[in-house]
């Protein structure tokens, strides 16, 4: 496959026109307040064939009441390139990647059967060989989408049925993303899968105007933390904007508890009054944050266990808002 490096405008999400991204495969949602597109998977013409993210629900853009969410953050675009997606996409940690060997074979939900290449530590950046990538199904509506992801390794003795919609609620402006997750393997599934939260609030850059809110005063060391960025009571805050490839990061957020209402979040747009709301089900595993000079993005994890023959659900849900001036 030829290979497809394209530069991209930062907060115009312009790609060459060389690229023709209209014949992708993708399909249109609205419920009549929202607005947004999304790229379907496909192994041999998918727009994202990264081996980081699920390749369900990887979105091109949304909208609400004039306000953008959801636009390429990035610099470059390669359909195989682990980040190169936007939105709130998600990824689960791997199956069986430390006991195999190299030439063997490892699973990532949402992605498929991957082969691992060298006897090193599992690496989110690095591309590995997609040895199967199981078998899609989608059933498209107007206000909402199901995808259907079927895997069935026997050399790993993993096997699953994950199904993901992606739904715009009657009514609101909100978006859900509701999980399910049947484990039809011979082998327990454990994961972590988080969201990586990739939104750009009308085009403002990262700095001043934008905050990050949670319902418990956060606690926070890292890169950039205390001088860039910093931990105000229950808020984030940027004391500057950040430098083009400059970016802030903490493995670990704390001063959340175990119950689900701590998966509770909101970023805004201080200068638009433009904000979103993300809530869930599930507590909090784990709480990263990281940073760059276009998104600001909180990683929130949670932990998933399903032994041979048994379904987790979960959900998501993102209400976006314009506050009052």
């Amino acid at each position: 496959m030829k290979k497809i490096l394209l530069s991209i405008c930062a907060f115009g999400g312009l790609f060459s026109p060389t690229f023709p991204l209209a014949e992708l495969p993708q399909v249109n949602l609205t419920n009549g307040q929202i607005q947004t597109t999304l790229y379907l998977p496909d192994a041999d013409k998918g727009y994202y064939r990264g081996t980081r993210f699920d390749w369900a629900g990887a979105f091109k853009n949304l909208d609400y009441k004039g306000h953008t969410f959801i636009e390429p953050w990035f610099d470059n675009y390669d359909p195989k390139l682990h980040d190169a997606i936007s939105g709130p996409v998600e990824e689960f940690t791997p199956l069986g990647y430390a006991d195999a060997k190299p030439g063997s074979t490892f699973v990532k939900i949402g992605v498929g059967t991957l082969r691992k290449s060298e006897d090193k530590p599992y690496a989110f950046a690095k591309y590995y060989d997609v040895a199967d990538p199981g078998k899609w199904q989608l059933k498209e509506h107007n206000d909402y989408i199901d995808f259907t992801h079927e895997l069935s390794d026997n050399a790993t003795g993993y096997g699953y049925v994950y199904r993901k919609t992606v739904r715009l609620t009657k009514g609101k402006s909100e978006l859900v993303l509701e999980h399910s997750l049947k484990n039809t393997g011979k082998l327990p599934i454990e994961t972590s899968v988080y969201n990586h939260n990739f939104f750009i609030i009308d085009k403002q850059p990262t700095g001043p105007t934008v905050t990050v809110q949670f319902p418990f005063d956060v606690k926070a060391e890292g890169k950039g933390f205390g001088s860039t960025i910093l931990a105000q009571g229950n808020r984030l805050v940027y004391s500057r904007e950040l430098e083009k490839k400059e970016n802030v990061y903490s493995a670990g957020l704390q001063g959340f508890g175990p119950t689900a209402t701590d998966y509770d979040i909101r970023i805004e747009n201080q200068k638009t009054g433009a904000g979103v709301h993300i809530t869930s089900d599930q507590p909090l595993q784990k709480l990263v944050y990281w940073a760059c000079a276009t998104t600001s993005c909180p990683e929130p994890y949670i932990h998933l266990i399903a032994s041979p023959g048994q379904e987790v659900k979960w959900k998501i849900a993102y209400e976006f808002y314009e506050k009052t001036k």
